[in-house]
């Protein structure tokens, strides 16, 4: 498209027209005679990708119509990482020009669809020709029209078009036009190429991913703190001895902070302090040492055979390992050395520390990423993730992606899937809310939110219509981590034990991704006073815990998880409906799988006093396409009870003391 069709001399004289404004085929002054419109799905019409799983089909709609009363018909192609041609099946028409099809990539990749509309002249004459002897007329020059179309429409192929010569030869020898007009024909004659209109669409990209980028309980571990002895720093040995603990939990993603060589100068000593007391062991974020950068381990956890072990328990397990990707350095990192000018120095020539005023981070420095050399600066870093994409890390936590130029993440991801179409990236990214969904349009897997702040009932709901509405649901997955090293929220900072299972709850239920950091389990809450942090954070020290102690809730999240587990509506955020409920300390909502062969509806209490409440399903149908149908029963998946509705409805109690949640498996009539 060009702007307008002018000269700049002629838009700087305002002599632009509307008229100019489409450029049309100069092999056809006319342009195309199809209007494919309102493709849905499709993000920023197909300048990014949208977002599915493999062996999951991918409905596509759209309205297509062109002027008069012909007949008209359409495919969906598509084509895969791996496919050398298109793959193309018909649509199906709607209602009100609208048009559907699907199709179902079996792998994750890169893929595209795009629409093809054209004229059906064999199915327009048919319909002219039966319209025209039902109501009398002489049809005797109209069946003589279609014996020649017929022949203008032969198909190529071999069977098809020996059904066709039998058909065009019988009506040659008896003028008989029911010949022309059989099912057969009509079958064989949709196998021509014949189609000197047709109208394709633009393409459409679709990011397809593996099911755990939909879906998955994450466990934040500081591995340094995983040893039993106080003082002690930790080792992989020691995670290790976790990992059937973790796992009998229901966790799938065992997720770590850096674990690579920790800097030396302006290192960080006990609740950020600016100076480290010996022994301290500073921050994790500050990456890099005279032992390497972000291809090493921090020598006392241990080897590069000792994290292979690691990741093998956890794959017996049935758990991944999620590495963090953050893209800063410590003055001592070894790129400082062999690459300086991928750093900014100030005006006396000394580096510059990251900042984020008032807040100075002189423990770290951030690359340049738009230096002279950032071709070099975008390869080391690729290569340092395909350095642990070769050690069979799949998952990545980038974090502060929002800090560096967005042009760097389209690139990277691509080039990392382009090798591994399998490996996830979630987008720790707690920024304006533009920026945010902007990173999870150019590839990032999974998002953080602003679900941490979310807390009154009015909140949440708007929140989650939003994130689970159109067009965010379609390339927007929200991971609702609860709390994390750096973020300990008001609401749990009187360490109120219903407060933590409510807000276990809402993450595991409301989304498919939601995460914990170790010591939520324990009900871990002391703030530093009047801020949203942790004091004595383990960023800058290392901790031990008994992870067994009294007042823990591990088996809560022990049955989340196991809830979440045998019910597919609970690993998906798409299908989020919510439900009317008479008190403003409850929120309702009713979640159903993609096959529409699963739902479950959750109450979940957001005061610590006891609830009573009417449950309220209104018009809500749930079931397959084609086959939707009221709810009528709910069956208590703790309890086992069934409970029939009443008037489309249910009155129900919960006791946060206990529980603060209820959840039911939903029942249709």
């Amino acid at each position: 498209m060009k702007l307008f069709g002018t000269e700049r001399n002629d838009l700087r004289r305002g002599r632009a027209s509307f008229h100019d404004a489409w450029e049309v085929s100069p092999s056809d002054p006319t342009g195309p005679r199809f209007r494919i419109e309102d493709i849905h799905p499709c993000v920023d019409c197909g300048r990014y990708p949208v977002k599915r799983v493999a062996g999951e089909s991918v409905d596509i709609w759209a309205d297509i119509f062109r002027e008069g009363h012909d007949v008209l018909a359409a495919a969906l192609v598509w084509r895969g990482p791996d496919d050398a041609a298109w793959h193309r099946e018909r649509m199906a028409f709607h209602s009100n020009d609208r048009w559907h099809g699907a199709f179902t990539p079996r792998s994750p990749g890169e893929y595209v669809f795009a629409i093809e509309a054209w004229t059906d002249q064999y199915a327009t004459w048919r319909k002219e020709f039966l319209l025209k002897r039902d109501a009398g007329q002489d049809i005797s020059l109209t069946a003589r029209e279609g014996h020649e179309l017929v022949r203008e429409l032969m198909p190529q192929d071999r069977d098809a078009r020996h059904r066709v010569e039998a058909a065009l030869r019988k009506f040659a020898s008896d003028f008989d036009p029911a010949a022309l007009l059989d099912d057969e024909v009509a079958a064989a004659i949709a196998k021509s190429e014949n189609r000197p209109d047709m109208t394709r669409s633009h393409v459409v990209p679709v990011l397809v991913e593996r099911e755990r980028a939909r879906a998955g309980a994450w466990y934040e571990m500081v591995p340094r703190s995983q040893g039993r002895v106080a003082g002690r720093h930790g080792t992989f040995d020691d995670c290790i001895a976790r990992v059937p603990e973790i796992a009998e939990l229901g966790f799938d993603v065992l997720y770590f902070p850096p674990i690579h060589p920790i800097g030396h100068t302006n290192r960080k000593g006990k609740n950020n302090s600016l100076a480290a007391a010996p022994g301290d062991p500073g921050s994790f974020y500050a990456i890099g040492n005279e032992h390497g950068g972000h291809d090493a381990i921090h020598p006392r956890l241990g080897t590069l055979d000792d994290f292979s072990r690691l990741r093998e328990t956890c794959a017996k397990y049935g758990m991944e390992i999620a590495l963090d990707f953050a893209v800063q350095c410590s003055p001592d990192h070894p790129w400082l050395q062999q690459h300086p000018d991928w750093f900014r120095y100030r005006p006396d020539g000394s580096i510059k520390f990251a900042e984020n005023p008032p807040k100075k981070y002189e423990d770290i420095v951030n690359p340049d990423f738009m230096c002279a050399d950032r071709i070099g600066l975008w390869t080391a870093l690729r290569d340092v993730l395909l350095f642990w994409v070769d050690r069979g890390v799949r998952i990545f936590r980038v974090d502060n992606p929002h800090t560096k130029p967005l042009p760097f993440w389209e690139w990277l991801i691509r080039e990392i899937r382009s090798r591994s179409p399998d490996v996830i990236f979630l987008s720790e990214a707690f920024t304006r809310p533009k920026l945010m969904k902007s990173l999870a349009k150019l590839g990032f897997s999974q998002s953080y939110t602003y679900f941490t702040w979310r807390t009154t009932k009015a909140e949440l709901q708007e929140y989650l219509s939003e994130i689970t509405g159109h067009p965010e649901r379609d390339y927007f997955r929200p991971n609702f981590f609860i709390t994390t090293p750096d973020i300990l929220p008001v609401q749990l900072q009187t360490g109120e034990t219903w407060m933590f299972k409510s807000r276990a709850a809402l993450a595991a239920l409301l989304s498919s991704n939601y995460g914990i950091y170790n010591g939520y389990e324990l009900i871990e809450h002391e703030p530093i006073p009047g801020r949203e942090e942790y004091i004595h954070s383990e960023k800058y020290e290392i901790k031990t815990r008994d992870w067994n102690a009294a007042g823990n809730i591990k088996a809560y999240f022990k049955q989340l998880n196991a809830i979440r587990r045998a019910n597919r509506a609970l690993q998906q955020t798409s299908d989020l409906r919510f439900l009317q409920v008479d008190n403003d300390n409850v929120t309702g909502f009713v979640k159903e799988s993609v096959k529409g062969d699963n739902a479950v509806a959750c109450a979940i209490a957001l005061a610590g006093e006891p609830q009573d409440f009417w449950l309220h399903f209104g018009d809500i149908l749930i079931g397959p396409h084609g086959n939707k149908r009221p709810v009528r029963a709910i069956e208590n998946l703790i309890t086992g009870e069934l409970r029939m509705l009443e008037w489309g409805g249910i009155r129900l109690h919960i006791d946060p003391a206990s529980d603060p949640s209820l959840i039911f498996r939903c029942h249709a009539s």
